[in-house]
């Protein structure tokens, strides 16, 4: 099988919160978020270093612009939950997605030192999920970019699927390649 451009970028779709956030719920995202690290960088590890400058789509971040991105987006998860759980309702500080993976580091370090930051960030992000109580999934940050206040049972959500959307999208376009089979 071979994957359109739109079931690469479209992936696992878009993100939609359910309307009620139950345990069930938190423990499935809870499970992706840990399953999430091994799996990245199994399927980074399966790649040549060349693939890592490769774009899934035309004028797209390369494959190792994307990983670092994750770090980066994952980073920024894990603070403002920290944020949420510590203070009243914060505002977080948004940062330009875009800008960062153009930086220097985002261009040019090789990618499995990102999957290398996401094991450990994920240990601590788990443990402190696995510890909340489920009435701290009810706690909020506003996002001042979105005029939105976020829930962490949400962000939770959400970030299940940013890491398994991703991955999805380099595994598609590296399977199109011949780079790896897919089941």
């Amino acid at each position: 099988m071979t994957y359109t451009q739109e079931e690469i970028v479209k992936a696992n779709g878009p993100f939609i919160a359910p309307e009620q956030i139950t345990e069930e719920y938190l423990a499935t995202c809870i499970e992706e978020i840990a399953k999430f690290p091994k799996a990245l960088t199994s399927f980074m590890m399966s790649l040549q270093a060349e693939h890592q400058m490769h774009t899934y789509r035309p004028e797209g971040w390369s494959f190792r612009q994307m990983v670092h991105h994750i770090a980066d987006s994952h980073m920024q998860a894990y603070s403002r939950f920290k944020l949420a759980l510590t203070e009243d309702k914060p505002t977080i500080k948004p940062y330009s997605q875009n800008a960062w993976a153009g930086t220097s580091d985002s261009l040019e370090v090789d990618a499995l030192i990102s999957c290398a930051m996401i094991i450990p960030l994920h240990e601590r992000w788990l443990h402190l999920l696995k510890t909340m109580e489920l009435s701290d999934f009810d706690k909020t940050y506003f996002h001042p970019e979105y005029n939105k206040e976020y829930s962490l049972g949400e962000v939770v959500g959400l970030y299940a699927w940013h890491g398994k959307h991703h991955l999805t999208q380099l595994q598609r376009y590296a399977h199109n390649q011949g780079w790896i089979t897919l089941a």
